[in-house]
């Protein structure tokens, strides 16, 4: 009988982990099987424990309960820690391990995929939630010469980088003071472009040769990229990437084999 793992989220319908999960398992030949979860809001707990009761092995988490995962841990790594977010859950002898794979599956996709240095850029940061949490800690570790962090909470923004300022120099606030200042690498790690917003951005927000990456995806540009492409930006990328690689990084963590990405991210790029 095939290992049992599992995405949980609410809603779950759309993920395409079980897709990439199954074409991992066939490329390294393990024996797994890999379903989607649908967690009713208020029961996430009882839905862990029902799957994992049931033979489940681990599982990855989306929204909206990666913090729920975290605190329903009983052990987590320093990354799930800094993040304080957990989207991979280990079941071992009675244990639950988290673990946060965002910021790696991050780093791989802009500095492997894309070979864009992070080391000594101007980064900003869109946003102050639990996708931007979860990646500060490796983009910080890379070293770059600026992180800023931007919501339109400044406060939050503000916090999270106090949070963080451990790790390495980061300053966070509104939009409104990024006026005066050009960014190498701009990631956009709020949902506001799928929903039709944006934040209020200066034109001017781009330096030479800049990458705008959006960490949501969909079926075309989103509504960010779109914009940074006004602006003249044409280094463009959506986040499928980024859920490839920290797929992968999942699949490392429960299977202790690393199977390769650009097959997947090619064959779903193809539709």
């Amino acid at each position: 009988m095939p290992d049992r793992y599992a995405v949980i989220g609410n809603p779950v319908s759309h993920s395409k982990s079980p897709v990439i999960h199954a074409a991992f398992a066939r490329a390294t030949e393990q024996d797994l099987a890999y379903q989607a979860i649908l967690a009713p809001l208020g029961r996430f707990g009882a839905t862990v424990e029902a799957f994992r009761v049931a033979g489940g092995k681990g599982a990855n988490v989306t929204l909206p309960f990666k913090l729920e995962a975290f605190d329903l841990a009983t052990e987590t790594t320093e990354r799930a820690r800094a993040a304080h977010a957990v989207n991979t859950l280990s079941f071992e002898a009675g244990a639950v391990r988290g673990e946060n794979t965002d910021g790696v599956g991050l780093m791989r996709d802009i500095e492997t995929n894309l070979g864009v240095e992070i080391a000594g850029k101007r980064v900003l940061v869109m946003g102050a939630g639990g996708a931007a949490r979860g990646v500060l800690g490796p983009l910080l570790e890379r070293r770059p010469a600026a992180l800023t962090l931007a919501n339109r909470t400044p406060d939050k923004a503000i916090e999270l980088a106090r949070c963080f300022s451990r790790h390495g120099p980061v300053v966070g606030g509104g939009y409104e003071a990024l006026g005066p200042h050009r960014f190498d690498i701009v990631v956009n790690a709020t949902a506001a472009s799928l929903a039709g917003d944006l934040p209020p951005l200066p034109t001017s927000l781009f330096g030479a040769g800049a990458l705008a990456y959006d960490m949501m995806y969909g079926s075309g540009p989103t509504l960010f990229l779109q914009w940074a492409r006004e602006q003249g930006v044409t280094r463009l990328a959506d986040g499928l990437g980024m859920l490839v690689e920290q797929a992968a990084e999942s699949f490392f963590l429960w299977r202790a084999v690393r199977p390769e990405t650009a097959p997947v991210i090619a064959m779903l790029r193809a539709g």
